[in-house]
């Protein structure tokens, strides 16, 4: 077995996002002999004392690498994320980032080996729309052309009006996944304690001629998701890769946000909303209720869309998007503590295909039954083990 350069075991710690102490911890690297284990995880890196077999295991693991990675000979060039059109506060945690590069370069994956399967099952097809738009024709023309693409209704989308209701998402996503996009519901790295800020990562758009990918951060609120989508697939018909996040202050997020809210929320059915102007707090926030409630959108879209229609000023917009993020966070801790009392809920399975999408359970099914597909391959790109890949493609269509 070739030797280790220790300068990996660093390097897959650090892009891990983990500080000596934390790793030393995840590792089981406790003290011994008057050693503290950080120490001792130091005494590896620096190419002091040659890690164990089971140690690497242990930190393929934790780390989310390969185990044949920490064989090279050098650590690898770091995968591009693509564009990153996210405006982040400086107090974001290098260990946030590490997760945001770690989901990014597994979704990559995956999305290459469903291009290298349809390439070798001869199923590939060029999707004209990708990279198809220049923005130059605004963003009135691109909704138009995602809109007519995707043979979208509004009627459709909003038939489905109820509080807390998904419906409209998921006409939304059948639509794109009719269209040929891969849709796909990701906010943790498998576990609930690397669940990714919302205000971190939104959203991510591999734009691909053969398999394109949208990956919709799961931890935002559900009325959001249909505008992220959206938001996304602007982005592919631009041709761009990258990730999303923050506020948009770049021109293009800009750009992209005004794409999805004009196929949302067209400027028309706001325009007599004129009585917002100069109200109060309390006024703008009620009525901002009623029209996302009614049309199966998020408030904080729709206080978006009058901000940039001038119906309210960017100090509205900022202080109410304030208070609908603090509403969202109170709402969701306190679904998690209904759902700690609660035993039961949604299957394994059941939370999974939402998450992961038809077309891509549909593919692997297909390609598994064919004999194209392996089961360990199938579950690498479905991010599952062997042995839940055909509990979880029974039954899909």
């Amino acid at each position: 077995m070739p030797k280790v350069n220790p300068l990996i075991l660093r390097w897959a710690r650090e892009t891990a996002g983990l500080s000596v102490e934390d790793a030393a911890d995840k590792l089981g690297i406790g003290d011994a002999r008057s050693v503290a284990g950080s120490d001792r995880l130091s005494m590896l890196e620096d190419g002091q004392v040659e890690p164990t077999r089971p140690q690497l295991i242990k930190m393929s693991t934790q780390y989310r690498r390969p185990l044949l990675t920490f064989y090279l000979a050098e650590p690898p060039v770091t995968a591009a994320r693509g564009e990153d059109f996210r405006t982040l506060p400086d107090e974001y945690a290098r260990r946030d980032a590490a997760l945001v590069d770690t989901l990014l370069r597994e979704v990559r994956a995956r999305q290459e080996m469903v291009r290298s399967l349809l390439e070798s099952e001869e199923e590939a097809e060029s999707l004209d729309f990708v990279a198809s738009y220049d923005i130059r024709r605004g963003a009135e023309g691109l909704a138009t052309v995602i809109s007519e693409r995707l043979g979208f209704s509004l009627q459709s989308f909003r038939s489905g009006n109820g509080r807390g209701t998904s419906k409209g998402f998921a006409y939304l996503r059948e639509r794109a996944e009719a269209a040929g996009i891969f849709v796909l519901l990701i906010g943790n790295l498998g576990s609930h304690h690397s669940a990714l800020n919302v205000e971190l990562f939104r959203g991510f758009a591999l734009s691909d001629k053969v398999a394109p990918f949208v990956v919709i951060n799961d931890q935002d609120c559900e009325q959001a998701w249909s505008f992220t989508l959206l938001h996304e697939l602007a982005h592919i018909w631009l041709g761009q890769t990258g990730v999303s996040g923050g506020r948009p202050t770049s021109d293009i997020e800009t750009f992209c946000n005004d794409v999805a809210g004009r196929i949302l929320l067209p400027s028309a059915e706001i325009a007599g909303e004129v009585a917002l102007r100069g109200a109060r707090q309390d006024v703008v926030i009620a009525r901002i209720g009623e029209i996302a409630e009614l049309r199966q959108i998020s408030h904080s879209m729709v206080a978006y869309k009058l901000y940039r229609e001038g119906i309210i000023d960017q100090a509205m917009w900022s202080s109410v998007t304030a208070v609908f993020r603090q509403q969202w966070l109170n709402n969701k801790a306190a679904q998690r503590a209904r759902a700690r009392e609660n035993e039961g809920g949604p299957s394994y399975y059941l939370v999974r295909r939402h998450r992961l999408g038809n077309r891509l359970l549909s593919l692997s099914k297909r390609m598994l039954a064919d004999g194209a597909l392996s089961p360990s391959k199938a579950a690498a790109i479905l991010g599952v083990k062997p042995n839940n890949v055909f509990s979880l493609t029974d039954g899909v269509a």
